[in-house]
């Protein structure tokens, strides 16, 4: 190997592992030129670490490298997964279901896992096409499967790819799972692969699983006499920003009588490369852009945009001066929420033990909603996966009716156990019939909402941090606001600093410390004497640490909407400054 001095040893050997060992002569020549052009920046990110399992599964780029999604690291990780699976499941039939976006080399991915998979002589249902991380959800358990296999990196950018693991009961995976994996992964060497799979225990899944989940979704109307009766004038304009939801969703609305849905034609292709949505996350107004144009042109009613994988939806509803307001994900949550308690509540259908979920850094406005309906509120870390772990606590105890994140996932009754965005917006269009029935809109109930229950706000700051030297930068933040914590944000005095990696909840005033029962995370949160909360995450998926500000304020009338909330996001913007990021 050409000389490197500022790689340090340890990865040097690494490299040279990969330069001689039982990897292919591409993945070799690509770190040989590496080498060559003296790319040490890039050699340190790529074999600096080992990709790891973070809330998400394992995301990363693209490329060669141990910190890299390719064959060998998507390769040692289901071999990890096959090799967990015959010991915890040692003597039986053992099935895995895999399906996959639209990304670079997903396909190719989903392929590498088949094969491995039924090298080991696991049956394998491989879908025949790209379809949605719901719909595997679903297929796990509709097929009697024992785990499950995404290849998606969700909503990141373009230079990503994924692998989300799942278990038996359609969730991520979870504690001791994960462990175990990432365990068997630590002390494998890639020999150790068996890459050559057996195409007889390889099953191709499609229309049948379609059908059985789009039947499955329909059942979760909540109003279906009066969608029915309305649906049909229902405007809707759908992007699924290249990625899976075409597959489905379209069809979904069409069951449910939903006859005029636009999809956006330039987003609608299968494209790896995002050609015309740069940013494929409809969290991102970006990404909405041309949707927003045809809804203009169609006066639509309601405008949808799913991530890649269909987990997660993205709304835009029109304001009556005929301008759009994009909702993010605490808004559409409440929404949601208010939305499905109210219509079971009406019908008598709301069961007495029944319980929503959030994630810490969600907006309260979705637990005082629960609180009004008599129904339990349940808060869970970030991350889908800890949701369904207290569905499956719970499983015959309580009945799950809904449950959401701040960023944009939702999920509407446990047939699906992780984010559903074809659900969700199947939903949120029987949620704009219904209104339409009662002469308002989304707008007029969204603030109504506000009026009826609190005016919460919600703001989003991430600071980018990539590379090894950005994840120890991130690393001392959360150290230096463990240690010097604000004591005062947006003119109110903090009251209490929940750290959520030490469990503890510390209260200024006196310095008395409660546990916290969670499991552990990375995660701090500073809430005030006025009610307003910020939390600083860093991401288990993106080289990025996350800031969430939630504040609140009273909605005296609708009139009163505009200046409330620019009052609201410039309390926002000085709690960031304060908070000195």
């Amino acid at each position: 190997m050409a000389s490197s001095t500022n790689i340090p040893t340890d990865v040097r050997n690494t490299i040279e592992q990969w330069l001689q060992g039982n990897y292919d002569a591409a993945t070799k020549t690509a770190i040989q030129q590496l080498l060559d052009q003296g790319q040490e920046a890039e050699l340190m990110d790529a074999f600096y670490k080992s990709l790891e399992f973070g809330t998400g599964g394992m995301r990363g780029l693209r490329g060669v490298g141990t910190n890299r999604m390719n064959r060998y690291t998507v390769g040692m990780a289901v071999q990890g997964l096959a090799n967990c699976l015959l010991r915890a499941f040692e003597g039986q039939t053992i099935k895995v279901a895999i399906t996959y976006d639209n990304r670079i080399h997903s396909d190719v991915f989903a392929q590498v896992a088949a094969d491995i998979l039924s090298a080991n002589g696991i049956e394998v249902y491989l879908s025949e096409a790209l379809r949605p991380t719901p719909w595997l959800s679903f297929a796990i358990r509709h097929l009697g499967c024992q785990s499950g296999l995404m290849l998606t990196a969700s909503h990141n950018p373009k230079e990503y790819n994924g692998l989300k693991v799942y278990w038996e009961d359609g969730a991520q995976i979870v504690a001791p799972h994960d462990a175990e994996i990432v365990a068997e992964v630590s002390k494998m060497d890639v020999s150790q692969v068996k890459f050559e799979g057996n195409p007889a225990l390889v099953h191709h899944i499609g229309q049948a699983v379609d059908e059985a989940f789009i039947s499955e979704s329909l059942k979760r109307s909540v109003a279906p006499a009066t969608t029915k009766s309305y649906s049909a004038n229902v405007r809707i304009v759908f992007t699924p920003l290249h990625g899976t939801a075409g597959t489905i969703l379209p069809q979904t609305l069409a069951a449910a009588g939903f006859s005029k849905v636009y999809t956006v034609a330039e987003q609608a292709t299968v494209d790896g490369n995002f050609t015309h949505a740069p940013a494929p996350n409809p969290e991102d107004a970006e990404a909405l852009e041309l949707a927003l144009v045809l809804a203009q042109q169609k006066d639509a009613d309601l405008v949808l945009a799913t991530d890649p994988d269909a987990d997660r939806v993205g709304i835009a509803i029109p304001k009556p001066d005929g301008q759009w307001e994009l909702l993010n994900g605490n808004q559409t949550g409440a929404l949601i929420t208010r939305f499905v308690l109210e219509q079971l509540q009406a019908q008598g259908k709301l069961p007495q033990n029944a319980f929503i979920v959030k994630t810490i850094v969600t907006t309260a406005l979705i637990s005082d909603i629960a609180k009004a309906h008599e129904v339990a509120c349940y808060e869970a870390l970030t991350g889908f996966k800890y949701i369904a772990k207290i569905i499956r606590e719970l499983e015959g105890k309580q009945h799950f009716v809904a449950g959401g994140e701040e960023s944009y996932g939702f999920m509407i009754g446990d047939f699906v156990r992780d984010k559903d965005a074809i659900t969700t917006s199947l939903i949120l269009a029987e949620m704009c019939a219904y209104l339409r029935a009662q002469g308002q809109s989304l707008y007029t109930y969204l603030l109504d909402t506000y009026q009826k229950y609190g005016f919460y706000l919600e703001g989003l700051h991430s600071l980018t941090k990539k590379g090894k030297s950005g994840a120890e930068e991130i690393q001392t933040l959360m150290q230096r606001l463990r240690q010097n914590p604000p004591t005062s944000l947006g003119g109110s005095p903090v009251k209490e600093v929940l750290d959520y990696q030490a469990l503890t909840r510390h209260l200024l005033a006196d310095g008395t410390q409660t546990p916290l029962v969670f499991e552990r995370s990375n995660v701090l949160q500073f809430l005030t004497e006025a009610g307003d909360t910020i939390s600083a995450r860093p991401s288990g998926t993106e080289p990025k640490i996350k800031f969430y500000v939630s504040v609140r304020t009273e909605l005296p009338s609708q009139a009163d909407y505009e200046h409330k909330k620019a009052d609201l996001e410039q309390k926002i913007r000085q709690m960031i400054v304060e908070l000195g990021v």
